[in-house]
């Protein structure tokens, strides 16, 4: 299952040369994300709540392809690649119509309120095992 966020560039999210500022890809794909979660119908506040778990970014490869600048309309794109124990890595792109802009591989792990690595909930893996 891929998944797609549309996202639009404001002014904000430009540098002085009118393009969008590098570390913005990742507040988008951020976004991307959260939202591929929230479709599998993961609620994040639940289970930080009831099962103590949070998951955090652990490691982005990324590749900066073409630049993206004001009021362009964008699409984030995340993927599925692998799925552990405790792991989750997902390919996000971020892309202008045909366009692909921003390319990453982005590891998840799960950790605990304290930030400690723990294995995922099973009702949680069930749900991104299905995909």
């Amino acid at each position: 299952m891929t998944d797609q966020f549309n996202v639009r560039v404001y002014y904000e999210d430009t540098d002085l040369a009118g393009i969008v500022y590098y570390a913005n890809y990742l507040k988008f794909i951020e976004r991307g994300r959260s939202e591929w979660i929230r479709d599998l119908g993961i609620d994040q506040s639940v289970l930080r709540r009831d099962h103590g778990v949070v998951f955090a970014v652990r490691r982005v490869v990324a590749d900066y392809l073409l630049p993206a600048i004001y009021d362009d309309m964008l699409q984030v794109h995340t993927r599925l690649a692998s799925l552990g124990g405790a792991r989750i890595i997902l390919a996000q792109q971020v892309r202008r119509g045909e366009d692909l802009l921003f390319d990453a591989e982005v590891t998840l792990v799960c950790l605990t309120a304290t930030g400690r690595p723990v294995r995922m909930p099973v009702p949680v893996r069930a749900a991104i095992s299905a995909i």
